[in-house]
């Protein structure tokens, strides 16, 4: 718990595994976009480069809503297993009492 109150543990900190279909993705979205802005000028070129830094901020937020939204429903997972209330059944111990 100290490492992640200091800090230490940063979970999004992975490099991209080579020769993976992520880094063959991101290869060819960069070479497109290169491809389009080379033949883009003035206006265009600004309106593509606007729509790739809008589509990059969209991404990157639904990334870290959907982690929160994930790391919620663990938690609320763990809560539930941690619940004792079993219903019409008691462990073995609570007889003994």
């Amino acid at each position: 718990m100290e490492d992640i109150y200091y800090g230490n543990i940063i979970p999004c900190d992975r490099q991209i595994a080579p020769g993976s279909n992520l880094e063959r993705a991101m290869d060819q979205a960069q070479k497109c976009e290169e491809k389009l802005v080379s033949q883009l000028e003035g206006t265009q070129e600004s309106l593509l480069l606007n729509l790739v830094n809008a589509q990059n901020e969209i991404y990157s937020t639904m990334a870290v809503e959907n982690f929160v939204l994930g790391f919620r429903l663990g938690m609320r997972l763990a809560l539930e297993a941690m619940d004792e209330d079993d219903g019409e059944l008691t462990a073995m111990e609570d007889r003994r009492r």
